[in-house]
């Protein structure tokens, strides 16, 4: 099943929702792109992690560090949704 979104288009006068899909190539690459961006948050969030149990002396155990870094990844990667909504998004205002 491919990802669509409505979005509200005026036409003559009123407001219409029309909604806008994804090809599965468009959204296989998209979801590329997410995997791509994740893989590099979630090594950017276990080096944020490590600076924080340094910074806040605490002892570095591998579980902490991963842990607090999952927290890290979690918030920042539920962006996947994300992505390919600004794709559909991308499109919709392209066939205008």
């Amino acid at each position: 099943m491919v990802f669509s979104k409505s979005f509200p288009k005026i036409k003559e006068k009123q407001t219409v929702w029309e909604e806008t899909f994804l090809t599965e190539e468009e959204e296989k690459e998209v979801e590329l792109k997410a995997k791509e961006e994740n893989i590099r948050l979630m090594k950017e969030c276990i080096e944020d992690a490590k600076k924080i149990i340094e910074e806040s002396n605490l002892k570095p155990y591998q579980t902490d560090i991963v842990s607090v870094g999952i927290s890290l990844f979690e918030k920042a990667s539920s962006h996947n949704v994300y992505w390919k909504e600004n794709k559909v998004k991308e499109k919709s205002i392209q066939s205008k």
